[in-house]
């Protein structure tokens, strides 16, 4: 009998309907098309309009009642439900929480989890845990994010990156060593002033000034953010491979976080990966944060083979980032 982990079953995924292009975004702030394309690789991004839902819960659901119907899944079967968000539909009643309700998960506990551009990643640590502890058999973890309701769409240098969307993944007991192998996972909280949201938390409570001066908008040093994305995100990536004596043959695919297609491009080159071995979809959904990992397997599942070597790298506010390298556990 060989040793239990915690792999992949199965993968949900749910993007709005509006499409926000670059060529839009030229006439709501001073930038263009090539300017945006060159320096990020965002052509579109998904915005989540009122009329489509409240919000990152609804998005939430969608994502999950995809995997689930896709999977063919029991919801009262589900353990567990994590929702990895930057943007939970309220800071009280846990997004999670309502999500298992409204799926059917009836007989699972559920809480939401927060760590920016990297909250997936750490999910996928804290689902994986719980699935190796051998008490729980079907955790759901869905990264959800309405980027669009924390984005200030008169500053350019975050409105033609952050998008909406959400993804979803069930991980389950696996006994042929496949599913989660290694993580490197890591936090620098002097991070905080280049990249955040200065109102709404107990710091600083929402005020009649915080609003005027547009303090509930995020905000982030671009070059500084950059600087330290690069060289994290590689410097993990490439640590993972390193320790578990993986070269760039026995990768299948690297699945990075859609922050940046540079950075993207750093990462792979830094871990001798061909661009055709690189999951990439920034182009079509920007930077949904919390989305982002999910989605790439969203959009890629029929590519995936059983036993496929996966390597993941996120980083985010906080600072936040990490790598973690998993076997794919199923042909689609």
């Amino acid at each position: 009998m060989g040793k239990l982990s915690a792999a992949i079953t199965a993968v949900g995924g749910y993007v709005p309907k509006f499409i926000l292009t670059n060529q839009m975004l030229e006439q709501m702030v001073d930038t263009n098309d090539e300017w945006i394309t060159t320096r990020t690789g965002i052509k579109e991004r998904r915005v989540l309009k009122e009329e489509e839902g409240k919000g990152s819960s609804f998005m939430a659901i969608k994502a999950a009642e995809d995997l689930i119907k896709k999977g063919d899944i029991d919801p009262s079967e589900i353990d567990l439900v994590i929702v990895a968000t930057a943007t939970p539909d309220s800071l009280v009643a846990s997004t999670a929480a309502f999500v298992a309700s409204e799926i059917g998960a009836t007989n699972a506990f559920a809480y939401d989890l927060l760590a920016a551009c990297s909250s997936f990643l750490f999910g996928m640590s804290t689902a994986s845990s719980y699935i190796e502890s051998g008490k729980y058999k079907k955790v759901l973890l869905i990264g959800a994010d309405k980027m669009s309701s924390i984005i200030d769409y008169t500053d350019r240098t975050t409105c033609i990156i952050f998008g909406d969307g959400a993804g979803a993944v069930l991980f389950e007991p696996n006994m042929e060593g496949l599913g989660m192998q290694d993580e490197y996972l890591r936090s620098d909280g002097k991070g905080r002033q280049f990249l955040g949201m200065d109102a709404g938390g107990s710091l600083m409570p929402a005020t009649e000034e915080t609003v005027k001066n547009r303090k509930h908008f995020i905000y982030q040093d671009g070059r500084t953010v950059f600087k330290f994305a690069v060289s994290n995100m590689a410097d993990v990536a490439a640590m993972i491979m390193e320790r578990n004596n993986l070269s760039d043959q026995d990768v299948a695919w690297l699945v990075p976080h859609q922050a940046n297609k540079r950075i993207i491009d750093a990462t792979a080159n830094r871990m001798g990966l061909d661009n055709s071995k690189v999951m990439m979809n920034i182009n079509k959904y920007g930077n949904t944060t919390s989305a982002t990992l999910p989605l790439l397997l969203f959009d890629y599942e029929k590519q995936l083979k059983k036993g496929d070597n996966l390597v993941f790298a996120a980083f985010g506010g906080g600072f936040t980032w990490g790598s973690i390298y998993l076997k794919w556990a199923y042909n689609k």
